[in-house]
């Protein structure tokens, strides 16, 4: 059981049999209240979300997640494939369940699943990856003192905000959690 104060951004509890990662979470004293924890809840299984408010005396269960590897093979759709590194067993997850993991998920990327009752519920990419630049616009002489930034286009086909210094083939190294760009490698 996870008291109100180990319930933490990434958390995966378990409601109602069912588990849920927690997206937001934010801390509110109230006047002569007690605290309360108010939170996002994404369930692993539909992708659903569900805000959730615990109290100081509330605990919340922690689902019992075990982690394996898999490489992503492809996607076909709205599907994304992806195969287990022991048991070579093929598995798929749809668009919604993996989110906004898709940006930074490109053929042959090593993946964390995460795998509830022993089924695969859901995907968690490295905090790093590195992702070549397939478009970036010329940086402007000039621009460069206040630390200015400009929009790139990765291999994935997703856009991010990059140094003007970044061109077209660099392979840059990106934060999956943050969205963000890291450094150039």
């Amino acid at each position: 059981m996870l008291n109100f104060n180990e319930i933490k951004l990434g958390s995966i509890v378990k409601i109602n049999n069912e588990p849920y990662t927690v997206v937001t979470s934010q801390h509110l004293k109230m006047g002569r209240g007690g605290a309360v924890l108010k939170t996002k809840l994404k369930n692993l299984l539909s992708g659903s979300v569900l805000e959730h408010t615990f109290k100081g005396s509330d605990k919340a269960e922690e689902a019992n997640i075990e982690r394996t590897k898999a490489d992503y093979l492809y996607n076909e759709g709205d599907d994304y494939h992806f195969m287990d590194q022991t048991s070579f067993e093929q598995f798929s997850f749809s668009k919604k369940i993996i989110g906004s993991q898709i940006n930074f998920l490109k053929e042959g990327t090593e993946v964390n699943v995460l795998n509830f009752e022993n089924k695969p519920v859901s995907i968690k990419l490295p905090i790093k990856i590195e992702l070549k630049v397939t478009s970036a616009p010329p940086g402007i002489k000039g621009d460069t003192a206040s630390g200015a930034t400009k929009q790139i286009e990765l291999e994935t086909g997703a856009f991010i905000s990059a140094p003007l210094f970044v061109n077209t083939d660099d392979t840059i190294r990106i934060n999956t959690e943050t969205g963000e760009y890291v450094e150039r490698v």
